[in-house]
């Protein structure tokens, strides 16, 4: 059966594909999360039993918002929090993303989870479900209108390690703990992007390979900012060559 992918193209014409989350994947994602909601619900239950003994209707009232605001707002902060995850969706190994493969905005989550009440209706998720199996990149409403996709993490299987180093003193291996950062701080998907532009590399054109290891090698000296005579004088593809080498090395000891 053939897998449903989000093929993305970058400028310099290198291309990326993210496998698509099905269905049933995300359902059980969902039941997971509806759990924990109902978990931190239920926190209010004695407060709001209290609350009834003195007026039903404001108790009525408050849990209904208390139990809006616990559902959307679950969704929005870990999805914030997590880029693109909740707990379900961390369990499950899905993720969401933007269908450009840019980075997450703030106003996709909210519009995605606010939406989500309307892919709710009437029951069981029964306009979103209809709305995934109809779209070719298995998007429900809330992610038609916020331009996402939710996708499966690849695992990701340890490179041959010849094809991230060189024979060049990797000068960030000085700075173990700032190396202890950079493994908590990338990614999968950051190391996978990283890893097929090293393996793609020599069939790019000189100015394109250029420009993505450019903006490869300021999003990682972003993430974790190493001092400047850890990669001075060194090109940006042989710093991602070092950041990667690093990173799974590292992982190998541990």
């Amino acid at each position: 059966m053939h897998e449903a992918r989000l093929e993305i193209r970058t400028p310099e014409g290198v291309l990326f594909a993210y496998p698509l989350a099905g269905l049933f994947s995300r359902m059980l994602a969902w039941l997971i999360d509806l759990f924990c909601v109902s978990a931190l619900t239920s926190l209010f239950t004695v407060p709001l039993s209290l609350l009834r003994l003195v007026s039903p209707d404001w108790s009525y009232a408050l849990g209904l918002l208390i139990a809006f605001v616990l559902q959307i707002g679950y969704s929005i902060v870990l999805e914030w929090h997590w880029r693109g995850q909740t707990i379900g969706k961390k369990l499950l190994r899905l993720r969401v993303i933007d269908t450009q493969g840019l980075r997450l905005q703030p106003q996709q989550i909210v519009i995605r989870n606010l939406l989500r009440t309307v892919d709710q209706l009437p029951l069981f998720y029964m306009v979103g479900a209809i709305a995934v199996l109809a779209s070719r990149k298995y998007q429900r409403l809330g992610d038609w209108a916020a331009n996402t996709v939710v996708t499966r993490v690849a695992t990701l299987v340890e490179p041959d390690l010849d094809l991230v180093a060189s024979s060049r003193y990797n000068s960030l291996t000085a700075y173990p703990h700032l190396v202890a950062r950079l493994v908590q701080s990338v990614s999968a998907r950051e190391a996978w992007v990283a890893l097929e532009a090293i393996r793609r590399r020599d069939r790019m054109k000189a100015e394109a390979r250029l420009e993505l290891f450019a903006r490869l090698a300021d999003h990682f000296r972003s993430a974790v900012p190493f001092p400047a005579e850890a990669w001075a004088g060194i090109s940006d593809e042989q710093y991602v060559r070092n950041v990667m080498d690093a990173i799974f090395r590292r992982r190998v000891k541990g």
